[in-house]
């Protein structure tokens, strides 16, 4: 059962969105969608505050997770958080089938 976690970073003057850059440019990003198990990782700029962005960052189950977490990618990734002083909220989901009922809404 795969996992998708939502991290929405907040900072002041662009800061989030100057932490997303880095990630990407610094080739951290590449590294992570690298890793085994991992399915998605793709940064969001809100529409509604400018000054969040929001990461979906998906991983085959929780062992994939647990590796990723153990990585000293996750040091780089918290030290960056720091530079940018980034504030977060997560939300944690697992995959579920979507109900019948809702395929019709669901254009392909």
């Amino acid at each position: 059962m795969s996992i998708t976690v939502n991290l929405r970073y907040t900072g002041k003057n662009g800061a989030a969105k100057k932490f997303a850059e880095e990630m990407t440019k610094s080739g951290t990003v590449q590294a992570i969608r690298d890793e085994p198990g991992n399915l998605r990782y793709e940064y969001y700029v809100s529409f509604d505050d400018p000054e969040t962005v929001l990461l979906i960052d998906s991983w085959e189950n929780q062992d994939a997770v647990d590796k990723h977490h153990a990585t000293p990618m996750m040091q780089t990734i918290a030290a960056l958080r720091d530079k940018y002083d980034l504030h977060m909220t997560v939300e944690r989901y697992q995959d579920a089938e979507t109900p019948e009922g809702d395929q019709k809404f669901i254009r392909k």
